[in-house]
């Protein structure tokens, strides 16, 4: 009888390959569902290098998502990069094993209760057209659709979405 996959748990901050992972998944899945290719792949390894660099500051985060010792999906806050009390979400992926089980949502769930302990009062992301699956789970957990714009920033023109959750007054 075979045996069953290891329960999936959370784990918050740094481990070894989680750079890797979380750029492979990326690189795999919009290479994938997008044709995205090698400069998207750069860009999410340059942006992500350099946020591990300063990980360890008091308003940057990360949570990992393991089955096992492997890591199946990521997602950061970068509380730094887009200016005092706005919160940057970053690098958001749930490996195609294991999406649809909810582990996104729960991700998501932990990286925003980071946000609100941290007292920002709003959390950005940006991502494009066409990704509606994230679009729904982003808007059921209080995101809004601000902004779209054509742009080339992942290597191929999509139309560029940028959503905000602003954090309830009281």
């Amino acid at each position: 009888m075979p045996q069953a996959p290891f329960p999936i748990t959370l784990e918050s901050g740094y481990r070894p390959g989680a750079l890797a992972a979380c750029v492979e998944m990326h690189a795999r899945y919009y290479s994938r569902t997008s044709g995205f290719g090698r400069a998207f792949e750069a860009l999410v390894a340059k942006g992500l290098a350099e946020f591990f660099e300063r990980l360890d500051n008091s308003g940057n985060g990360l949570w990992l998502a393991l089955q096992g010792d492997r890591i199946v999906g990521t997602v950061a806050i970068d509380g730094e990069d887009l200016g005092p009390g706005v919160a940057h979400l970053r690098w958001f992926i749930v490996d195609d094993g294991t999406r649809g089980g909810g582990i996104g949502r729960k991700l998501l769930a932990e990286a925003l209760r980071f946000c609100d302990r941290q007292g920002f009062a709003e959390v950005q992301l940006w991502t494009f057209r066409g990704l509606e699956t994230a679009r729904h789970l982003y808007e059921a957990l209080g995101f809004v659709l601000v902004e779209e714009r054509l742009g080339r920033q992942w290597g191929k023109e999509v139309m560029e979405q940028r959503f905000v959750r602003r954090r309830a007054r009281g």
